[in-house]
């Protein structure tokens, strides 16, 4: 089970015209969206890529105004983890559990996934805050996550279960962002 004092976010590469090419993009910028207000909610630590950004631009505005309070670490190697700064982040954060969103589904985040795992930390990918340019790509990169180890989540699914409860001080809150 997924729990907020041991849970972060982790955001990969939805940037530039790359992210406007995405598979069902509305349903996965409002995804990231509501993953990302209910971060601050729950108070979760929030780790931010972006892949070369001179060349893909940086991260959509409609996802970066909602990390106003964070910088990106930039990248070169198709996973997060290439860089190791975020693995130094990572550690220093405490956090165990890690809630993958982000583009592209078979490049970017499942490599990012696969090193997450070989570092030990328990992944989930929320499949509705990833996507691919083809639907086929997300499938494919969903399905070798989860073959790899990842747990598949949605946001409802993971949100509710870092709760717990109608009782949590937040249910509120997230029970409004979902809606």
């Amino acid at each position: 089970m997924f729990q907020a004092d041991q849970a972060a976010v982790v955001v990969i590469d939805v940037q530039g015209r790359l992210a406007q090419l995405m598979h069902r993009k509305k349903q996965l910028f409002r995804h990231l969206q509501i993953m990302l207000q209910a971060a601050d909610v729950l108070q979760l630590p929030v780790f931010w890529l972006e892949q070369y950004p001179k060349g893909l631009g940086p991260t959509v505005s409609e996802i970066s105004d909602l990390m106003a309070d964070n910088k990106p670490l930039e990248k070169l190697s198709f996973s997060g983890c290439g860089e190791p700064q975020l693995l130094s982040d990572l550690r220093a954060s405490g956090c165990q559990q890690l809630i993958v969103t982000g583009i592209e589904a078979h490049v970017c985040v499942y490599q990012t996934v696969l090193d997450l795992l070989a570092e030990n930390y328990q992944v989930a990918v929320n499949q509705d805050a990833v996507s691919s340019r083809k639907k086929s790509n997300k499938k494919l990169g969903l399905q070798r996550m989860q073959l790899a180890g990842a747990l598949l989540t949605s946001t409802e699914m993971v949100l509710f279960e870092m709760m717990r409860t109608a009782s949590h001080p937040h249910f509120r809150q997230i029970s409004a962002l979902l809606k």
